[in-house]
């Protein structure tokens, strides 16, 4: 077997109970090594048009923060060789990635996996598209990452916060998102504990940065899907957390 490109994230669930919003659900950071996998995956907001035809690692990544990020990474460590894939597809939910998860995970032997997703599995259902609750939701996503470390007992997980900011469709409804959503952004924390996985707090950070002034449309014009702003900022934010 080839040898894993990062430390296992590892806490105790006494020391898990006691982290804040903004804490990474991890005793040490992660340690790349040359060759690295590092595989994103989640729903359009990953996807951003990267290339589904031929997926193939540092090629195709698409517009978003995915792309962001391997161009610090690649940038950062350009003696490391590092393997980024981007495996988003646009409209996905927890139950799409459980069906493509053999192929578009597992086999990819990622050393960190990144995953964000839970905005879909709230807008198919406001739609009439889907009937899963919030508690689908959870349950579906622990049993995924349960499946995952099972798989891969040695890589480490990412799970990333779900968000939406209010501007657009999310403003024009947000009885109909809230307290909803709230409620699914806890789940997805939830899990990530669960797992022993580091959290990256995006609600958090596009919150203080609206805080700070910025406008929510410039970040995301609809909501859901954020700018080229909100893509870097996403990136900046998910380096400096994961610690690579």
């Amino acid at each position: 077997m080839r040898r894993r490109s990062f430390l296992t994230a590892a806490a105790t669930a006494g020391t898990l109970s006691c982290l804040n919003q903004r804490s990474v659900f991890a005793a040490e950071k992660p340690k790349l090594e040359k060759g690295a996998v590092i595989l994103f995956q989640g729903d359009s907001i990953t996807d951003a048009g990267r290339n589904k035809k031929e997926p193939v690692a540092n090629e195709g990544l698409g517009r978003g923060y995915p792309d962001h990020v391997a161009k610090l990474l690649h940038d950062a460590h350009p003696e490391l060789d590092l393997q980024i894939h981007n495996r988003g597809i646009s409209g996905n939910k927890v139950p799409d990635l459980d069906r493509r998860w053999q192929k578009d995970c597992i086999d990819v032997q990622p050393d960190i996996l990144s995953i964000l997703i839970g905005v879909n599995d709230i807008w198919h259902m406001l739609n009439g598209r889907y009937d899963g609750t919030a508690e689908t939701y959870r349950d579906g996503f622990t049993a995924l990452l349960d499946r995952t470390r099972k798989a891969l007992p040695s890589v480490t997980l990412v799970v990333c916060e779900p968000f939406v900011l209010m501007s657009g469709t999310v403003k024009q409804n947000k009885d109909k998102w809230f307290p909803e959503f709230t409620n699914r952004r806890q789940y997805a924390k939830q899990v990530a504990v669960q797992a022993g996985a580091i959290w990256v707090p995006f609600q958090t950070m596009f919150d203080d940065a609206v805080a700070a002034g910025t406008n929510p449309s410039d970040l995301a014009g609809d909501g859901v899907h954020p700018t080229q702003k909100g893509h870097a900022l996403m990136a900046k934010t998910w380096r400096e957390v994961v610690g690579v």
